[in-house]
């Protein structure tokens, strides 16, 4: 399977953090999605990023973000 993107993934209490081939962004969770912005620490930690590193998913809240957008709308690098 090719890789789309390499990406690391972490959470704090008010943010989503990504780095993206290298490139550091961080989106807070109401920029990311409704759900995300609504759900628990624990829910927010609990996350999957695709083989292809394509997307991540939440499976405990069914959520499911592309990397692309993500970093499109990200309100600043870290």
């Amino acid at each position: 399977m090719n890789k789309f993107h390499e990406v690391i993934v972490d959470t704090d209490s008010t943010a989503l953090h990504l780095t993206v081939d290298g490139q550091a962004y961080h989106l807070r969770w109401d920029e990311c999605s409704p759900r995300l912005a609504k759900a628990t620490a624990a829910q927010r930690g609990h996350l999957e990023v695709s083989p292809s590193g394509y997307g991540i998913h939440w499976p405990e809240i069914d959520e499911d973000l592309a990397i692309a957008p993500l970093i499109r709308q990200a309100s600043g690098v870290e």
